[in-house]
This record gives structure tokens, sequence and C-alpha cells, in this order.
């Protein structure tokens, strides 16, 4: 018995079970369960809130063309592959709350994104992207758009129009100041535009009065202007790593701002790691409170 077991398991190693092996290891695990001929339908998930579909990681270049007409699904996962396009049979999926398609390879987006008028949540992050295309705009219900890490250097202006858009993350891209549409942005609460290229914050910074938290750490904005001190909803504002000198007299305004913060993660003001002009920089041990004192201190002297 023992030797037939061997023997079998010897047979399995030969030139024909490699072969059959090799075979077996080329079809992934979505291919491989519509290999009876199956519809793809049964490979969608139906949670309690949402249909969804996933390939993560699955080192495609292409993605598969039966996914179009998965007209219900509503989420879509082909984050981390190999995409260098995205076809325009994406406008098909209608029914679209959740796409992301974040580690790829994609230049730019197909114009038929304009049709995902239920879209709510767009990850495009650590893609190739030179450009979002205008169509975008028409995704009226989006709320949070993720597209740090590209190669971004500016926005279409018709992302104005995304009045329902309140998380907006443009890191790690090549803008040189902050784009005009993002000011229109009433409903923003997150605003992410750090390791840019950026050298000052426009007046119109003004406009975001709801903006909970803003991150420009690592560009090179050499004044921090008092019109963000009007920003009275800010809770976290990070300008760590810039060349910012002096601050402004009005930074009291920023009731929300309880501390000096040195941990990413902390809310409170994060501004070390900057040439601020003595005595700032002894003065931030001391804490926000001491700070604040001897802004206004000086104001009146």
């Amino acid at each position: 018995m023992g030797a037939r077991q061997s023997g079998a398991r010897r047979k399995d190693k030969g030139p024909l079970g490699r072969g059959l092996l090799r075979g077996r290891q080329k079809f992934s695990s979505w291919e491989d369960a519509l290999l009876p001929g199956r519809d793809p339908r049964c490979l969608l998930k139906r949670g309690l809130r949402h249909v969804s579909f996933s390939l993560v990681t699955k080192g495609m270049t292409d993605a598969p063309d039966f996914l179009w007409g998965l007209s219900e699904m509503q989420k879509l996962n082909l984050s981390h592959n190999q995409l260098r396009a995205v076809p325009p049979e994406l406008g098909k999926l209608t029914r679209l709350v959740v796409l992301n398609l974040c580690g790829n390879r994609l230049k730019t987006l197909p114009r038929e994104v304009s049709l995902l008028q239920s879209l709510k949540v767009l990850f495009v992050h650590m893609n190739g992207l030179t450009e979002l295309p205008a169509e975008l705009g028409a995704c009226r219900s989006l709320e949070v758009l993720s597209a740090s890490h590209n190669c971004l250097s500016q926005l279409p202006t018709s992302l104005a129009d995304l009045s329902r858009l309140r998380k907006l993350n443009l890191s790690h891209n090549r803008f040189a100041h902050i784009p005009v549409c993002v000011f229109s942005l009433k409903e923003l609460d997150f605003l992410h535009v750090g390791s840019n290229r950026l050298e000052n914050i426009a007046e119109s910074i003004q406009c975001l009065a709801g903006l909970q938290i803003f991150i420009a750490e690592g560009n090179h904005i050499h004044t921090f202007p008092r019109s963000l001190c009007l920003l009275t909803s800010l809770e976290l504002l990070n300008l760590n790593n810039n060349d910012i000198q002096t601050l402004p007299a009005e930074l009291y305004m920023l009731c929300k701002l309880t501390r000096i913060a040195w941990n990413p993660m902390d809310k409170g003001l994060h501004i070390s790691r900057n040439p601020l002009s003595k005595p700032l920089p002894e003065l931030l041990e001391g804490g926000l409170e001491m700070l604040v004192s001897y802004l206004k201190d000086r104001k009146h002297t």
C-alpha cells in the first residue's frame, strides 16, 4: 500500500503532473469559479448595504469584460493590480457607490465616469494620473475623493460642481498652488495637500468655513496667512516642514486647536520643522497657550 502511494506521488511529480499544476496555477480565483460556465453574478457578494465585487492584487493588466455586465454592483474594488486603463464600459455600472482603483498604473479615467451618478467614494490614489477628466464634475453625489500619490498639477474647473464633497486628498502630487475649484467646495471638512510644491496658501482658503482638518505639510510655504485663522472649525492644522518664519497674532481665533501637536495623528497645531524666528521655537515647548499669549502681547506693543 505504501509503495503504491509513493508511486502515485512520484507520478504526480512527473512532466505531465507538473504541467497540470502549472496550468492550474494560471487561473485566479474568479477565473476558476467561471470555468464551469457559471454566471458571473455568482461572484457578487451581497451584504446588508451593498452588492460588491473585489479583484484585489490579481496582477491584472486588463479588467475582465464580464464586470461591465454586473449592473447591480454597488461597490467595485480593483485595487493593487497593473491596470493601465479603465474602459468606457465603466459607465454601465450606474449603481456604483464606491469605486476603488488605487495602486494601479492609470494615466487618466474614462469620460464615462460622468454616468456614475450614484458614486459617493472614489479612490484613485497611487497611480500615474496626469489629469482628472472634466466629466468627473458630473458626479454630483461624490463625497470622498482620494487622488494622492499621482502626477497631478491641476484640476478641471468642473470639480467646483462637486457640492457634496467632504473629503479631498491631493497629497503627493505636483501642485504649485491649491486649485481654484477647491475653494468652491463648501462642504469640505478634510483637505490634504501635503507633499506638493506649494509656496503659499491663497486668501481664498477662508471660503472653506467648515474645514476641520487641513494638512499642508512638506511644501515650501513661506507665510502663515491670516485668512487661515478665519477657519474656526479647524481641529487639526498641519504645516510641518515648510519655510514659515512668523505666526499671525490672530492665531487665537483658531479656538478648536487646543494644543501644539507633535504626533502626526494628534489633533492640534502642527508647526514643527519650520525656520521660525526666535523666540517662537522656545515658546512651542511651552504649549499653545503660551504661544498665543506672546503673539497677542506682541501685537499690542
